[in-house]
């Protein structure tokens, strides 16, 4: 198996959350795709939060993609020239109001490989405290939910996370931290 040769590439718009880019590209049986659309979006982080009392964090939000009110793991986009750990933490006390005591790396995927390259990373976070109020941003209405480990399971397993990688950072957190 070979990579594709990129052979011309045109940015279409480029906007902060987004950005769409044409390719040109040769593949390795000498085909060539004219036109091949990468979307291009920050890198970002799900966060599996556990307060000090074993409880998990989840956030309440309207999806405009999805026309839905969903509820979904803490997340947010990792700032230029920030390590994703740091954002982790970050969005976690502006979404959440709460501070942790240790963090853990679970994994990283690929959002959609065929049409965009970014990554989202996973961390579980554990002892979390309340030691603000929420510190959102102008665009941003999210109301925190708490919810015991068993009702999350239940949450997970009656197909109520709508958010395809926050189902499946809690299923590799889960796995991980032995609770399936």
């Amino acid at each position: 198996m070979e990579k594709w040769t990129l052979l011309d590439s045109k940015y279409i718009i480029q906007r902060p959350w987004a950005t769409l880019r044409v390719d040109k590209l040769q593949l390795p049986n000498g085909n060539i795709k004219d036109e091949y659309y990468v979307l291009e979006y920050p890198t970002w982080v799900n966060m599996v939060a556990f307060t000090e009392d074993n409880q998990l964090l989840f956030v309440r939000q309207y999806r405009h993609g999805a026309s839905k009110i969903l509820v979904e793991l803490p997340a947010g986009v990792v700032d230029e020239g920030e390590e994703p750990e740091e954002a982790a933490r970050r969005e976690l006390l502006e979404e959440t109001g709460y501070t942790f005591n240790s963090i853990e790396y679970i994994c990283e995927l690929y959002a959609n490989p065929a049409t965009s390259g970014n990554l989202t990373h996973t961390y579980v976070l554990k002892g979390g405290k309340k030691i603000q109020e929420q510190q959102l941003d102008s665009s941003e209405d999210i109301e925190v939910v708490i919810m015991g480990i068993e009702e999350a399971k239940r949450f997970l397993f009656d197909n109520k996370i709508g958010q395809a990688l926050h189902a499946s950072a809690l299923f590799y957190s889960f796995q991980k931290l032995g609770l399936l």
